[in-house]
């Protein structure tokens, strides 16, 4: 089940919304839980064990390490073992294939691989259980006594399956005790349609240019056609993954809880170190605070920050999948970010706005080629062809076609990666008051029936961070 499916939004949610809101407060988390559960079952059903399964070790391991603080050698190896079971449980879905296909390559080897499904989630779950662990085990917070707490937090259905990540340093109040209100409930079903609006309407239709362009033989795409399908990939994965952002924050909201912001228009920046700052801010701040700062960060000198970006950026581009394209993205940004921290950005903060975020926009750009390319022969080929190091034709009657029939999409898609319709939207609500609200309901109510119109016609379209 994903949040832009007419069963999760005529259904699950509405009945999920209403046993909610009439069950007492003190059994509301036992409802998140237990919807949580049913909500990974319908995709995952045989995978539930695994989820529960790691609930329950890491509910016991860090109540052990807690009550083993004194004796630090045991402690720690409770936490250390918690904490290899974790990563190993990932390792093994999500690279077993990837490490036997490297084995046979290297060795001469014919090792099978067992095809395995991809638990949904595993990544961000598991990212979520390894902070919390690591929270207990240096006394940032108290171990969770209540396991459907403990549960809720892990399982949450909002943020299950592609994130934000979730610290339990600042959910473990909102779990215990919050605060439910007519004024979050609406926030959250606005922030939800946007979000929907974001997949629904924009994400799924750039989708559709990008997979034409890029299922064509290399040697007859022409360079505009190359850069209009991945400029289309540029902005498809931006309102695919932050629309998902927004249904997530916005769901938590109607039930009261309060998640940060993951996205903070990143094609804005005016450079590849603030990108990141603006893009997935859970996961950048998550590899920052448990494997940047804990490897020394930028204290030990030059060398060793730089042997720690390298590090940083090569677990990132790992993560998010299991093939060296994803390895290469992720030190290519590393480089990049070296490079700006060593004298490109005193120089980058100097030039006018627009050159900066012009820059970064190119550098970001190539990069999604790499991240959505079967191989990185296959992206240079293509990044080749952006750049005309081919015999390809400048413009072909395919890329006035591209042109011609998507221009509004593509229009209307990079105005709303600005933050120019958030501020236009703002100032109406917020300076109109209630024809502002009146406004604002009406682009929400456009959104959702424009958006379930799409869906009565449209296959299955999961979110692309699911994969991961």
């Amino acid at each position: 089940m994903v949040f832009s499916s007419l069963i999760f939004i005529y259904i699950f949610l509405p009945m999920t919304l209403l046993i909610y809101y009439i069950t007492p407060k003190r059994f509301r988390n036992l409802v998140v839980f237990i919807a949580s559960i049913l909500f990974y079952a319908w995709g995952e059903p045989y995978y539930i064990a695994l989820l529960l399964i790691s609930v329950i070790v890491d509910y016991f391991g860090a109540i052990i390490v807690e009550k083993t603080r004194a004796d630090k050698d045991k402690s720690r190896f409770i936490f250390v073992t918690v904490l290899v079971i974790n990563i190993s449980v990932l390792f093994f879905f999500k690279y077993y294939g990837f490490l036997i296909n490297n084995i046979n390559a290297l060795c001469g080897t014919s090792l099978r691989v067992k095809a395995l499904p991809l638990p949904l989630g595993i990544s961000f779950y598991t990212f979520k259980l390894v902070s919390y662990m690591a929270d207990v085990y240096l006394n940032k917070v108290e171990a969770e006594r209540n396991f459907i707490n403990f549960g809720t937090y892990v399982s949450m259905f909002y943020q299950l399956t592609a994130g934000p990540i979730g610290r339990f340093t600042d959910l473990k109040n909102q779990i215990i005790n919050r605060n439910e209100t007519i004024e979050k409930f609406a926030y959250g079903i606005q922030r939800f349609l946007f979000g929907l609006g974001k997949k629904v309407i924009l994400a799924n239709n750039l989708s559709l240019i990008w997979n034409n362009v890029k299922s064509m033989q290399y040697g007859s795409i022409s360079v505009i056609s190359s850069w209009i399908g991945i400029i289309s990939f540029t902005l498809q994965i931006y309102f695919d993954f932050s629309g998902y952002s927004d249904m997530a924050i916005g769901l938590g909201q109607m039930m009261g809880f309060e998640f940060k912001e993951n996205f903070d228009f990143p094609y804005i920046s005016r450079s590849i170190t603030e990108f990141w700052r603006r893009w997935h801010i859970s996961l950048g701040s998550w590899f920052k605070d448990y494997i940047y700062i804990p490897l020394g960060g930028n204290r030990r000198g030059k060398s060793r920050q730089i042997f720690n970006l390298c590090v940083v950026w090569f677990a990132t581009g790992l993560w998010h999948g299991s093939n060296w394209t994803f390895v290469f993205w992720g030190l290519y940004y590393g480089v990049i970010i070296i490079i700006e921290k060593l004298f490109l950005l005193k120089y980058l903060k100097k030039i006018p706005k627009i050159f900066g975020i012009i820059y970064s926009m190119i550098i970001v750009t190539v990069g999604w080629v790499f991240f959505d390319s079967e191989s990185i022969n296959k992206a240079f080929s293509y990044i080749g062809i952006m750049f005309g190091a081919g015999n390809n034709l400048m413009i072909d009657n395919m890329a006035k076609y591209l042109i011609s029939s998507n221009l509004l999409i593509l229009f209307i898609s990079i105005i709303c990666a600005t933050p120019l319709v958030k501020r236009i939207i703002m100032y109406i609500t917020e300076k109109k008051k209630t024809p502002g609200i009146i406004v604002s309901v009406v682009i929400s109510m456009a959104i959702f029936v424009i958006s379930t119109a799409f869906l009565v016609y449209e296959s299955y379209s999961p979110f692309l961070y699911f994969k991961f």
